[in-house]
């Protein structure tokens, strides 16, 4: 991009050289004419003042005609030999040498030929009265003078080298702006660029600007001016904003980039614009109707350089799929408006900046409708995920996850306040007034739609133990959301409501689930090697059989998962302990078993190991490790849960209604 650049800027500059040589070829023809010209006058003029002294001492009878009429055509006469000296200096000097004794130069050449503009006529009137009322007797050299008088006032020979003087400054207007015009360095700008880097042409060349602007504006020469400023500026801007890599404008895929958009239209208004807004307001600010001229050089550089591909890039976003991840994205974009909305104001709020103005407030009212339609729509939106499968492992679902992060995030002091905003605008639009716990309330209705979507998924699941772990993990996940935004919505009787369903389906899995194992193990008087066999073999067929099954479910939360793994462990270490120490030796010592661990499968130790590596994310085998069970019964760890009269109670709920009731009293 750099080489492109390079190149560019070498082409420019070989077409604005061929176009000043063409320009020095014709001057320099002129001048040459017009040199001729004037060597001509100047071989007249001594014969004119000769005529003129001959005249001032003629004594005749119309003396006192004459002596009036000769001095103002003496003066005229003097005037315009001044002239021809101030021509001289201007065509031998270079404005680009010392500028302001230049323009210096061109004043003093303007109120000479002011003066002989207004007097030349004068003199000739008189003169023309003097030759009327002498007739045929008036002198020739009053004839001569009056000849080279009108000859002088026909041809205004010095207005030609005027000309050629504001073509001149022109140029060198142009040569100011051209060389003073540097790239700013937006990529590596920092809060303090405007102080650090202006990139604003020097103060001494900013009053040459000035005062070649006053200069060509006082004889209506400004238009190509304005034209160079604003090509130069312009085109300096647009590589400014290039070097930020600007190319996903023009992408079709908006999503990624919204955070590079912010970031970028902060630099370009607040750096880049407002370097361009005071520089055009200090250069075109001493001409008349001032403030019109710079404002109107602004706009159309503003124009040329890029804010508009920032303002048509945000349209294209709120134009995209209104997914409940592009409310956040909307509430980016309106803060990162929002922010500069008094920059905005104040830069582009002057009438030239019309088009800018109008798709700027397209923009905001698109992503105002935008964001509130996405957010009255969240909780249809989570409503209709309810028709997905819920996960195989009994973890949380996505939905449930990724829907309590968004609601913290909504909720929190970064998009709150501007969900606030954006919805009281949006009322005012409609003329109807905002209410304060708008936004809580519509978060109490995605929670619950939250909730009749996992009565929906508990229901699909074929094994009731699976149901009751997948509505255990869920349970949990809620209860943790306390100390968050979402919590504090929801309430303390919410959070407390599902820390205790938490309690309630962790019981009814580990009773439904194990219950029926551990029984096979539990010591019984007088049993014999054969019961004794037999029961040891239903232990392990149904240990084995869960444990498969169960492996492969997930408990997302660890402490969670440590809790339960421990209940398990005191629910069946020491029943099983108990039972292997009472008959493992009656089983071993059997000479008829020809393999007693065929009976004998698992040591405490080997099912300690086994218990406490399940429903890991990842599960891994490790080396055994000792275990001391505690003396806890499976009745103990199944009440302290949550009591037993609890659980034949609510049994047979449905899940819906649980969280119904929680979410239903939250709002």
């Amino acid at each position: 991009m750099a080489e492109v650049g390079s190149i560019q800027n070498l082409v420019a500059a070989r077409q604005l050289l061929e176009c000043s040589l063409e320009k020095s070829r014709a001057y320099a023809s002129e001048l040459d004419e017009m040199g001729l010209r004037l060597e001509m006058i100047s071989q007249r003029l001594p014969s004119l003042e000769a005529a003129a002294r001959s005249i001032s001492v003629q004594k005749s009878a119309c003396r006192d005609h004459i002596d009036p009429a000769m001095a103002p055509a003496a003066a005229v006469l003097k005037v315009f030999d001044t002239a021809l000296a101030l021509e001289k200096s201007l065509l031998s000097h270079k404005c680009s040498d010392d500028l302001f004794n230049y323009l210096s130069l061109m004043k003093r050449l303007e109120q000479v030929l002011r003066f002989l503009a207004d007097n030349c006529g004068l003199a000739i009137k008189w003169l023309e009265g003097i030759i009327e009322d002498m007739e045929d007797n008036a002198s020739t050299n009053v004839k001569k003078c009056l000849g080279i008088l009108q000859e002088l006032q026909a041809k205004e020979e010095c207005s030609g080298v005027l000309s050629a003087a504001f073509e001149k400054l022109e140029i060198e207007f142009k040569r100011l702006v051209t060389e003073n015009s540097v790239p700013l360095a937006l990529a590596t700008s920092n809060p303090n660029i405007a102080s650090s880097c202006s990139g604003l042409p020097a103060p001494t060349i900013q009053k040459k600007l000035q005062a070649i602007v006053e200069t060509l504006n006082s004889h209506n020469q400004l238009g190509m001016c304005i034209s160079v400023y604003v090509d130069v500026r312009s085109s300096n801007a647009k590589q400014s904003l290039q070097a930020l890599g600007l190319d996903y404008l023009e992408m079709s895929k908006f999503d990624d980039h919204i955070e590079q958009w912010s970031k970028h239209l902060v630099l370009a208004v607040k750096h880049l614009f407002e370097l361009e807004y005071r520089l055009c307001r200090d250069v075109f600010k001493n001409i008349g109707g001032g403030p019109d001229v710079g404002m109107r050089c602004f706009a159309k550089i503003a124009a040329q350089s890029g804010i508009l591909a920032f303002l048509q890039f945000g349209k294209h976003v709120t134009q995209s799929n209104k997914d409940p991840i592009m409310l956040l994205k909307l509430l980016d974009m309106f803060a990162s408006l929002d922010n500069l909305r008094i920059d905005f104001n104040r830069l582009f709020g002057g009438e030239d900046c019309t088009e800018i103005q109008k798709l700027t407030r397209d923009l905001v009212k698109r992503i105002v409708d935008g964001a509130c339609q996405i957010f009255w729509q969240l909780p249809l939106q989570v409503g209709l995920q309810g028709r997905s499968s819920p996960p195989s492992d009994g973890s949380l679902p996505w939905l449930v996850s990724s829907v309590t992060s968004y609601c913290n995030q909504l909720l929190g002091d970064e998009y709150r306040p501007l969900l606030a905003q954006v919805l009281v605008i949006h009322h005012s639009w409609k003329q109807e007034s905002y209410e304060e716990g708008l936004i809580s309330y519509q978060v109490c209705k995605i929670m619950k739609e939250i909730g009749l979507n996992l009565d929906r998924w508990s229901k699909d699941y074929e094994d009731i133990s699976l149901s009751y772990l997948f509505m255990m993990n869920n349970h949990c996940h809620f209860w943790n959301l306390k100390g968050t935004k979402l919590g504090e919505v929801m309430g303390d009787s919410w959070l407390t409501a599902h820390g205790q369903y938490t309690d309630y389906y962790a019981a009814l899995y580990l009773r439904e689930s194990w219950g029926n194992v551990v029984t096979l193990v539990v010591t019984q008087k007088g049993a014999g090697q054969d019961l004794v066999k037999k029961r040891l073999k239903a232990f392990n067929e149904a240990f084995n059989e869960r444990y498969k099954k169960q492996s492969k479910w997930i408990i997302p939360n660890e402490n969670l998962r440590k809790k339960v793994c421990q209940h398990l462990q005191q629910a069946i270490l020491p029943v099983y302990g108990s039972y292997m120490q009472n008959y493992r030796l009656l089983v071993e010592q059997d000479d008829a078993t020809p393999c007693p661990s065929k009976y004998v499968k698992y040591s405490v130790q080997n099912l300690e190991k086994l218990l406490s590596c399940m429903f890991q994310p990842t599960l891994s085998n490790g080396d055994l490790v000792e275990y001391t069970a505690s003396a806890w019964s499976f009745g103990k760890i199944l009440n302290s849960l949550f009591p037993l009269k609890q659980i034949r109670k609510y049994g047979s709920t449905k899940h819906a209604q649980w969280m119904n009731r929680i979410t239903l009293t939250a709002i």
